[in-house]
């Protein structure tokens, strides 16, 4: 039989990148000054890379990055959705194994911890086509669920109820709602309104986020990754945020013109005009100054642009693919917290910290550990 006395909330939400992930880091932090020994698992990963050899959810990385949470890897991420899962699920279906394998990585993850905190891979019914739904998995976990929904008044009180709905009809609880997104000056009137809104459903609202423009913004090193990209210097981590996109389709005084902190050049390798230009009128400037450029097409970098590119003190990645192909791919980049993101990471803790009922929670599962308090 799975563990079933190790306290366990799992965190849902009404649909993709509404700041499940985001809600879930933030709360670690916090329910660890209730429970100093907090686990993680996330049953079913879609987002999946590869480390040593183990297929692992990004989420869960991300989780064992920030907070060296002392668990296998494998059981934090039991079930990977790779390529052509569903197809094969379907033709040779076997439930009961999913089943097995997420309970007997609860069983491993809980071990010698005093909370374990679980996440879904989004609304209730994600995973319904191979018999694993996350209101399936919440009910696998026997834990009560905590629903992420972004901010508004009707459209997140409507999309909760049919989530709500969903796992009530698998036997599973929903304790309450987080809101995610809310502009600050709505906050106190969404806050007022929803939470009438909810106990209408008799949920409790657990917390409302507000909006927090620095984690919508890519930094330079997703727009690295995302693109393929060869940094053509070294400028630290690439940490730096993206704060609006200039295409260098004009004349370089007209670029410079339009740059300011935090903007992302993007601009073919052939235009040392440009070059020159935003090097001239940026060095020294690493603080207020541009977060990059990137130098797009096919022709090889000249020997006169890796020499100007040494001295920038931003940086500087190229590739292979055109001007506004490059400019596509970065504006509808979704914009995923990643372990090397500290700033971020320590304003989600903030966020959580400030904006979430956590006592209530833990009041909510039955779960308060008045010791720590």
């Amino acid at each position: 039989m799975m563990n079933k006395v190790t306290p366990r909330v799992f965190i849902a939400a009404t649909r993709q990148n509404d700041g499940k992930t985001t809600t879930s880091l933030g709360l670690m932090a916090a329910l660890k000054k209730y429970y100093p020994r907090v686990g993680y698992i996330k049953p079913v990963g879609q987002r999946i890379v590869e480390v040593q050899e183990q297929r692992i959810d990004e989420d869960t990385l991300l989780m064992d990055s920030v907070y060296r949470l002392n668990c296998p890897l494998m059981e934090m991420s039991p079930i990977a959705i790779e390529p052509n899962f569903t197809r094969n699920y379907i033709e040779n279906s076997n439930p009961d194994w999913l089943v097995k394998r997420t309970q007997q990585a609860f069983d491993r993850v809980a071990w010698e911890k005093d909370f374990v905190l679980c996440e879904g891979s989004g609304h209730a019914g994600v995973g319904a086509v191979f018999d694993f739904s996350n209101a399936r998995a919440a009910k696998v976990l026997d834990a009560k669920v905590i629903i992420v929904s972004r901010g508004g008044i009707g459209k997140p009180i409507d999309e909760v109820a049919l989530n709500q709905a969903l796992f009530e009809k698998e036997g599973v609880e929903v304790i309450g709602v987080i809101l995610n997104k809310v502009l600050p000056q709505k906050l106190e009137e969404i806050t007022r309104i929803t939470r009438m809104g909810f106990q209408r459903r008799g949920l409790k609202l657990l917390g409302v986020l507000p909006y927090e423009p620095v984690l919508s913004r890519p930094t330079m090193d997703l727009v690295c990754s995302s693109l393929n990209a060869e940094p053509l210097n070294d400028k630290g981590p690439l940490k730096n945020l993206v704060d609006n996109v200039v295409v260098g389709a004009m004349s370089a005084n007209e670029v410079v013109n339009y740059t300011r902190k935090g903007s992302l050049i993007i601009m073919p390798v052939d235009r040392l005009d440009i070059l020159r230009g935003v090097a001239s009128s940026l060095l020294g400037q690493a603080e207020e100054g541009l977060a990059g450029i990137v130098l797009t097409g096919t022709r090889s970098v000249s020997d006169e642009i890796l020499e100007i590119v040494a001295k920038v003190p931003f940086p500087v990645l190229s590739t292979k693919s055109e001007t506004f192909a490059v400019a596509s791919t970065v504006h509808d980049l979704t914009v995923k917290t990643r372990p090397s993101d500290t700033q971020k990471i320590e304003v989600i803790r903030k966020l959580v910290a400030k904006h979430v009922d956590v006592e209530l929670i833990l009041s909510q599962i039955g779960s308060r550990n008045d010791s720590n308090r």
